[in-house]
């Protein structure tokens, strides 16, 4: 399979977060073709663990969705930020929370049919509370979620993202694979059985 030689590139749109790009490519029989690129910094979501286990979400109204979220802590990476401490920073502004220890728990290309965002998740743990520092637009609520709770949260459509879901979903799983030692699924840590 080839893939498509970009001829020439123009902007539709440039803004503070995203880039709209249009790209004339040339695909295999030759022909011209025209894709609209969506041109993202990049992100990261942070899934802040409490050492009881229960994990720290934050609750926002989001404007495109039109509907309040209950989501992971997340935001978009600053330029010459390294990804690791805009996880940091992103999880101390919108909880308080502050990690002790932070691991890289998976990466992914959100919508890469359009976008070239890259989302990387990360897990915190050692996590010490504060005092969120929220930007001026933000008005974000902190909620605590035992994972027990995970599976009806989702089906209820309180928890409907992406990225909140991938995360959660990918630390308990991670961490029932763990504690059984790859075998069995440990009962109590199952969020996510049937």
């Amino acid at each position: 399979m080839s893939s498509d030689s970009t001829t020439w590139s123009d902007y539709a749109f440039e803004g503070k977060l995203i880039n709209v790009r249009i790209d004339t490519v040339r695909v295999a029989d030759g022909s011209l073709r025209q894709r609209e690129i969506v041109e993202h910094p990049g992100a990261v979501a942070v899934v802040p663990v409490l050492p009881d286990g229960r994990i720290v979400l934050v609750r926002q109204y989001r404007p495109a969705v039109g509907r309040q979220m209950l989501e992971l802590p997340a935001g978009t990476v600053e330029p010459d930020e390294a990804v690791d401490s805009t996880a940091s920073r992103e999880l101390a502004e919108e909880t308080g929370y502050r990690a002790g220890a932070i691991s890289e728990l998976v990466r992914f290309f959100v919508s890469p049919g359009w976008c070239n965002e890259e989302l990387v998740i990360y897990v915190a743990t050692d996590i010490e509370p504060g005092e969120p520092d929220t930007e001026d637009d933000e008005e974000i609520d902190v909620e605590i979620v035992d994972p027990g709770d995970v599976r009806g949260l989702i089906k209820a459509g309180e928890i409907a993202d992406a990225k909140t879901m991938v995360g959660i979903s990918l630390y308990l799983g991670l961490s029932m694979h763990r504690s059984t030692g790859g075998g069995e699924q440990d009962d109590s840590r199952s969020a996510l059985k049937h």
